[in-house]
């Protein structure tokens, strides 16, 4: 899934980009970019971030 399509239809997974210092919101690539691709992006651990998002969308956050 992109990581436009994540912030749209989980708009509290915004904080945990924003955490990362990503600068995926509001960012055209955005719309094309894969979680994977967005932490290859910034040099972030793909795994350390996945948790957090999912953490989210599962509002155990």
């Amino acid at each position: 899934m992109v990581v436009d399509e994540i912030m749209r239809r989980w708009p509290a997974t915004v904080a945990v980009l924003l955490r990362y210092r990503m600068l995926c919101v509001g960012c055209p690539i955005g719309t094309f970019h894969t979680v994977t691709e967005a932490c290859r992006e910034h040099q972030i651990d793909e795994r350390d971030f996945l948790f957090e998002l999912e953490s989210v969308v599962r509002g155990d956050r």
